[in-house]
């Protein structure tokens, strides 16, 4: 987690430069990145599946945290450092400066002149759906653990909570802007509501 003084950065660039050739590219097919598709939804379903069949295929805990964390382990790599980037066009990180400093740089892709469209409305549903989803099911799974009492199976769950949680928190920061802009439209919609109310 960042230091309170940490500095937040929204950049506009250009993500790679092959932008330019996607946006060439037919509008004949609506999942342009079928790969980064099926792996952005691959490895954190699996890690799902595993979770709920694993007591059903082996008797050993410890291989089955290891696959349920090796899965998610890549499908934080996989979202954060390619999908996202393919799919949607937005990527975030955390970098330290030559003071010790962290700051979260948060990137869009740019918009092209002419107003077209460099992401399909398939990918970035695919790519929304599950990074919204599955981060919901882990706290389901949390709280199943938490009630049920299997305490081995918590740290499992708090890791799926956390690997996509942060990838959601991320993402969600890179669309929407900095934590003022976050802030601000918070405060202006609980607003609307109790005007509304």
């Amino acid at each position: 987690s960042p230091p309170q003084d940490s500095n937040d950065d929204i950049e506009d660039v250009s993500l790679f430069d092959a932008d330019d050739d996607v946006s060439r590219r037919s509008k004949k097919s609506k999942i342009r990145h079928p790969v980064a598709s099926f792996f952005h939804l691959f490895f954190r379903v699996s890690a799902i599946v595993v979770y709920l069949l694993c007591e059903l295929l082996t008797s050993s805990f410890i291989a089955c945290m290891v696959t349920i964390i090796l899965l998610l382990s890549c499908d934080f790599w996989a979202v954060k450092n390619v999908t996202g980037r393919l799919m949607v066009g937005l990527r975030w990180w955390n970098q330290v400066d030559d003071d010790g400093r962290s700051h979260w740089v948060f990137e869009a892709r740019k918009v092209p002149a002419q107003g077209g469209k460099t992401s399909s409305e398939a990918e970035s549903r695919i790519f929304w759906l599950g990074l919204i989803t599955c981060p919901m099911i882990w706290v389901i799974f949390a709280f199943s653990a938490l009630f049920s009492f299997k305490v081995k199976w918590l740290a499992v769950v708090v890791m799926g909570v956390v690997l996509q949680g942060a990838n959601l928190y991320g993402y969600i920061r890179c669309k929407v802007g900095s934590r003022k802009n976050l802030t601000s439209m918070a405060t202006s919609y609980l607003g609307k509501q109790f005007l509304r109310q």
